[in-house]
């Protein structure tokens, strides 16, 4: 072999081995972003990406859905993912001061069922809220796992603080195998700090949790991963921040290839933000590359078909 094939046989394989060779979608694949805007009282905002980094809002940017349910009727953070039985499932925090979420369903985004209040929290009479839900399906369990951040006055003393209105998070979830009925809360992430904005991603043959460190004195405000050999944990201890100096919220999470790609909501700076990496150990920050609609706010990544996205109010 010359030099000049074996040097493009090198670059070949590298290319191979890195992944960026990789298709990152199927052809016939976009990928959506379900997001809020101002307070979340509009209700639901969808934009679209052929590649994960520009992405144009749908439906001139306008909700798609209003929020009907809780006293204050809004629809901040929407999680929606693809359910085992072909529906589209999403839940979303209703209120600011809540013991419940949520949740609606959907054959194609646009026509939803009707909504739905999810007490998740109601054995908790001093509970003062459920920030941030999120599904994960544990196919290990053949069941869905809902998570969400909740501040119970007292129950912990580690990252106990008069700052941030007095709030000391952790997670907790429900499972269910049908939307129907659902088991008690419980808890799944305590590492004796204030944490919020969980999701659980499989990796593999094991979970990656990406959480927020919302430890206020001193400020830590970033995201970190903790990893569990089942969904429902338990979870290790956070790692290092992966995210910057800056204060991030609001992870969503999405494999494409070989490579993982965190989005992230920039809340102090008012814009949205990435993280990239093959081996959920060693990040790059890639916020120049993402563009988003202005004013997007704390959203969820899924995958659908382009058929699905022509049916989309553009």
């Amino acid at each position: 072999m010359s030099q000049t094939r074996l040097f493009y046989a090198t670059i070949l394989l590298l290319i191979s081995l890195t992944g960026h060779a990789q298709k990152p979608l199927k052809k016939d694949e976009v990928l959506l972003f379900a997001y809020f805007k101002g307070n979340g009282e509009d209700g639901l905002h969808l934009a679209s990406s052929p590649d994960g980094l520009q992405w144009q809002a749908l439906n001139g940017d306008k909700s798609l859905l209003t929020p009907t349910v809780s006293k204050d009727k809004l629809m901040r953070d929407p999680c929606i993912i693809r359910g085992k039985d072909g529906l589209f499932h999403m839940v979303w925090t209703t209120s600011w001061h809540d013991r419940g979420i949520g949740y609606a369903s959907s054959k194609d985004l646009v026509h939803w069922s009707p909504q739905q209040y999810l007490p998740v929290m109601k054995q908790e009479p001093t509970a003062k809220n459920c920030w941030a839900p999120e599904i994960t399906y544990d196919a290990q369990q053949k069941q869905y796992l809902i998570y969400w951040a909740t501040t119970i006055p007292g129950r912990f003393s580690a990252g106990e603080t008069t700052a941030d209105g007095g709030n000391n998070h952790r997670i907790y979830y429900v499972a269910t195998t049908d939307f129907k009925t659902y088991t008690p809360a419980k808890l799944l992430y305590d590492k004796d700090f204030n944490v919020i904005d969980a999701t659980v991603q499989p990796a593999g043959k094991r979970f990656v949790m990406i959480l927020k460190d919302e430890t206020r004195e001193p400020a830590q405000k970033n995201l970190r991963v903790a990893f569990a050999d089942q969904a429902a944990g338990p979870y290790g201890a956070p790692s290092a921040p992966i995210t910057g100096k800056y204060w991030a919220e609001g992870p969503t999470a999405i494999q494409l290839g070989d490579k993982w790609l965190v989005y992230f909501d920039k809340y102090t700076e008012h814009k949205y933000g990435a993280v990239t990496s093959t081996d959920l150990e060693h990040w790059t920050d890639i916020s120049d590359q993402v563009a988003f609609p202005k004013g997007t706010r704390h959203g969820t990544v899924l995958r659908i078909t382009k058929k699905e996205l022509a049916k989309l109010p553009q």
